[in-house]
């Protein structure tokens, strides 16, 4: 690998665990009522003094950048070139932006700081985005072949070619810890303890650190796709169609029928165009949270554990192999879910795609109103995702239809591995 000219590596390794004399990083006042008045978020590599969170930007992607220094393809010391970077839409500022309980897990002024501190990044000051938000076309083969209401082009959001306009945005995680403690009802420090005991000790800060409140974790993202008037989806005199979809890439992406992640995302989709065709708005929000938090591997360790158990893959033992598996049966937590919707200024949506409870409420004690949930259509949930959906039907996820019996739940069946 070729070594990048010009490199000015430091020739000791600088610690950060510890506050020194020449470092003064910049205030972060939360919840304040500009971009500038809140200050910076800056994470930039250890050594500046300026920098003021813990972590680092790009959330789990920063582990692939300092492989490409330690590999010699980037140089440590570059900073983005933020030209022509700016957001495609305006978006923002809401109230919502100001209040320091209602968004805790991303910077809501993440978007606009090329433009807010552009004279401290001219002068060197290593600031960057942790929102992006850009235009769009998607491609949905299902939109060609719907089983639902036919949608007809209209030529602005679903165009002639099947092409779907939207807005597309995506978002790093940026933690204010004392919020973040406040949203879980526990403490700051108890927080930075398990964030640090639990990580293997990669973030010595959390514990050595108390004047750093903000930290920017090692995990994936979100992106949100917003269809229609971007004015419309802040508008409660608007109707809004959303869904809030946590990543599944087996079924995503690759179309596994062993669950309804796929069906009812494409489902989602439609509807958010259809709603926002009606005068309306759309929005699907992705958080990369695959397995339910729990990982890939542990999801198909879990559906391993499914298929071979005695009496085979019922609905009655769903719940119960995920939790033998990963003591614990969902790791999503969606405490922090609304703070999307908050940040997009949201406090109606008037159909939500889910059956899940745990969005309901994480949504509803935010004060965002709901009005109408929407089930996943029977049609469209697979053969073997029939486990899936009776189990969560009886566990209490919402439904508009009959919640099976326990006759039934030990008669709903998924297929042996061997049929495979």
């Amino acid at each position: 690998m070729n070594e990048i000219s010009g490199q000015s590596r430091p020739k000791h390794i600088v610690l950060t665990s510890h506050p020194t004399g020449d470092q003064k990083p910049v205030p972060i006042q939360w919840g304040a009522d500009s971009a500038r008045e809140r200050g910076p978020v800056i994470a930039t590599p250890a050594g500046s003094g300026e920098r003021n969170t813990i972590g680092s930007y790009s959330g789990s992607y920063s582990v692939y950048r300092a492989l490409a220094v330690a590999a010699g393809s980037l140089d440590p010391l570059h900073k983005p070139d933020l030209t022509n970077t700016s957001p495609a839409v305006n978006l923002g500022p809401f109230p919502q932006w100001t209040d320091p309980d209602r968004i805790v897990s991303i910077d809501p002024w993440g978007h606009m700081v090329g433009a807010v501190f552009a004279d401290e990044i001219a002068k060197g000051m290593d600031v960057r985005p942790t929102i992006a938000v850009t235009r769009a076309r998607l491609t949905v083969p299902e939109l060609q072949h719907s089983d639902g209401p036919k949608l007809e082009p209209d030529g602005k959001v679903l165009l002639e070619s099947g092409e779907v306009n939207v807005i597309k945005i995506a978002i790093e995680p940026v933690w204010y810890l004392p919020g973040i403690a406040a949203r879980f009802d526990t403490t700051e420090a108890t927080l930075r303890r398990s964030l640090f005991e639990h990580t293997g000790g990669m973030f010595s800060e959390l514990v050595t650190r108390p004047d750093m409140h903000v930290f920017l974790p090692p995990i994936g993202g979100i992106t949100a796709y917003l269809f229609g008037d971007i004015e419309a989806i802040s508008d409660p005199a608007k109707k809004l169609s959303c869904r809030v979809h946590d990543e599944c890439n087996g079924s995503d992406v690759f179309g596994s029928d062993i669950c309804t992640c796929r069906p009812y995302l494409i489902h989602g989709i439609e509807d958010a165009i259809l709603t926002t065709q009606q005068g309306g708005a759309g929005l699907i929000v992705y958080n990369r949270k695959e397995g339910r938090a729990l990982g890939e591997v542990t999801k198909f360790l879990v559906y391993n554990a499914r298929k071979r158990q005695e009496g085979g893959d019922t609905a009655e033992n769903y719940f119960e192999r995920t939790e033998c598996v990963a003591g614990v049966q969902d790791m999503r937590f969606q405490e922090l879910m609304p703070d999307v919707l908050n940040w997009l200024g949201i406090t109606r949506i008037d159909r939500f795609i889910s059956m899940s409870n745990m969005k309901y409420d994480a949504i509803v004690e935010q004060g965002i109103v709901i009005d109408e949930r929407i089930p996943i259509p029977d049609h469209l949930i697979p053969d073997d995702a029939k486990v899936e959906i009776d189990a969560k039907k009886a566990a209490g996820y919402f439904t508009d239809g009959q919640v099976p019996t326990a006759e039934e739940l030990s008669n709903t069946q998924g297929r042996d591995l061997k049929e495979y």
